[in-house]
């Protein structure tokens, strides 16, 4: 089952801010659309400030509060996002991207992450009230157009990534699924399956395979977290639609993790890597021939 978040960490001990690299903050970003306001912490990616020219692909992030700042996230654990992105940065093992953590708000974050009505507790009669597509506008008509006024961002849905764990893995694949012309590349942690009996397999259904949108997908699970198994039909389920594993779809299941912060910031290098790996320049028709005929000097007959 997933956890409901605090706004900011509420644990007795006093913890010192984690952020790491050049990360900007809009506190109190309002949405006229939910009619509430929520922190908006943007990580900008080594060597923004010197190329002024070059503009940067986006990922967003639900739940924004524990992807960057210990001092913010839930029990105190950070996904550690930003060490995590300026390293393979740094190392050009993933191209510069922006990252946009979105903090939820609180008490909403079931009722803006549900795609659904669905029940807020089994045997229970008071349900969400399934804001998924209201927070969904939020993002793509109010907080996006903001993003790619502020930065240097490339605004088209091939470079825009969206990403989540648990309810916010839900809500990644619903909104990814809903919005193709928006966000193309997904980051599909530990995702709620079990939600409204299951409602993500009838949205995963209702895809057309002759319009199959053109979604890149990181999907995952642990296998220490409660009916992990639902996982597997997921990515089943997106195979018969049309997606190839290791090519448009990667999915893992992680041995002996759990549904916890620690265990989605342990493999969130390889969320990044799969999502945003370096573009290589391709080599020209006549070079690439040329590799191809001029055999090395090693393999040179005697």
């Amino acid at each position: 089952m997933d956890k409901s978040y605090p706004l900011r960490n509420t644990s007795a001990d006093v913890i010192e801010p984690t952020l790491t690299g050049n990360i900007q903050r809009h506190a109190d970003f309002a949405s006229r659309l939910l009619g509430n306001k929520r922190d908006v912490l943007v990580y900008l990616p080594p060597g923004y400030r010197r190329a002024r020219a070059r503009r940067f692909p986006v990922l967003y992030l639900h739940d924004g509060q524990n992807v960057f700042d210990a001092a913010t996230a839930f029990g105190g654990v950070e996904w550690r996002v930003d060490e995590t992105a300026q390293r393979l940065i740094e190392e050009k093992l993933i191209e510069p991207v922006i990252i946009v953590a979105v903090a939820n708000t609180g008490a909403n974050r079931i009722h803006e992450y549900a795609p659904t009505r669905g029940r807020l507790e089994e045997g229970k009669r008071k349900r969400s009230k399934g804001l998924l597509r209201h927070y969904g506008r939020f993002l793509i008509n109010e907080l996006k157009p903001f993003i790619d006024g502020r930065y240097r961002t490339l605004t088209a849905p091939e470079h825009t990534g969206l990403g989540g764990s648990s309810l916010g893995g839900l809500a990644t694949m619903a909104l990814g699924l809903w919005h193709p012309n928006v966000f193309r590349r997904l980051a599909v942690m530990s995702p709620s399956i079990w939600w409204d009996n299951e409602a993500l397999y009838k949205i995963v259904d209702e895809i057309d395979e002759e319009a199959r949108p053109p979604l890149k997908i990181w999907l995952d699970t642990g296998t220490n977290e409660p009916s992990w198994q639902r996982a597997r039909v997921l990515r089943d389920g997106l195979i018969d639609k049309g997606w190839h594993l290791h090519d448009d779809l990667h999915y893992l299941e992680a041995e002996g993790a759990d549904h916890s912060e620690g265990a989605w910031g342990h493999r969130f290098d390889a969320v990044l890597r799969f999502l945003y790996p370096i573009q290589r320049p391709l080599l020209s028709a006549t070079r690439r021939r040329a590799r191809l005929t001029i055999a090395p000097p090693s393999a040179v007959p005697i």
